[in-house]
């Protein structure tokens, strides 16, 4: 993390730990935030200046828009969150996520806290919910990195190594890329379906790591993302037959 991200996160810790989160104060505290990032010193002599700028973002009001979905605003787990829900119930492909408006990226790091439920009666659902990114402007290509929260602590040895998985669309779903590529493209890891997940999902170039729940090694490493690296959107993924919560989301954007 660069010298500005700490000291805009500080800021950011700080308002909320006092409870400032009226609209009068609220500006005040994004202009401060901006004149402490531009006259940050770096932290030590001759450092670089931070290639990065860092945005959390109220995941329960960020302006969406939505491919597939239904996004409303609920309480779950004891907190605020954004329901994410597939619409229609059966969908024809992956492509069921919602764009978070106004904001693209290359590179990035995107740090969520979300928790996928299966729809009752949805056999073959798991709950699936994940990060989408490099969403294409008219929404018809992205990637997408998820989760199978039920798959995690199932008594099926082969069910906990799909718990995690990488999709391209279109041209490269689960489906595919599992007959191709038998365990490449998903893996283990541990995790509570009934507890919220933490989410770290790093993306440069043509790689893409994801990290579950602050662990220091990554659960699901990807070395040949499918799409050309270009800038695009990021966004809330879910899957067929499942409830997605999100309840929070940072995202630190690196520049080229």
């Amino acid at each position: 993390m660069s010298a500005n991200d700490i000291i805009i996160t500080e800021i950011w810790l700080t308002a909320h730990h006092r409870g400032l989160r009226d609209t009068m104060q609220l500006p005040v505290l994004k202009a401060v935030a901006m004149i402490a990032t531009a006259f940050a010193l770096p932290a030590f002599a001759g450092q670089s200046t931070p290639s990065a700028r860092q945005q959390d973002l109220s995941v329960t009001s960020a302006p969406l828009i939505v491919s597939g979905v239904q996004a409303t605003r609920v309480r779950h787990f004891g907190a605020d969150a954004r329901l994410l829900t597939v619409s229609p119930l059966n969908p024809s492909d992956d492509a069921t996520f919602a764009a978070l408006k106004g904001i693209t990226a290359q590179n990035f790091v995107v740090e969520a806290i979300l928790k996928g439920v299966p729809i009752d009666n949805a056999s073959t659902a798991r709950g699936f919910v994940g990060i989408a990114f490099r969403i294409s402007n008219d929404l018809t290509r992205f990637e997408a990195i998820y989760v199978r929260p039920t798959n995690a602590r199932a008594d099926d040895q082969l069910r906990r190594n799909h718990t995690t998985q990488y999709i391209s669309h279109p041209e490269y779903p689960w489906e595919r890329l599992r007959d191709q590529h038998p365990g490449k493209y998903e893996s283990y890891v541990d995790l509570d379906a009934d507890r919220w997940t933490k989410m770290r999902l790093v993306v440069s170039g043509s790689s893409a790591q994801l990290y579950v729940n602050d662990a220091l090694q990554p659960a699901l490493i990807v070395n040949d993302l499918k799409l050309t690296p270009a800038s695009g959107g990021i966004g809330l993924w879910v899957g067929p037959g499942s409830r997605a919560y999100f309840k929070s989301l940072k995202i630190t954007v690196k520049r080229p």
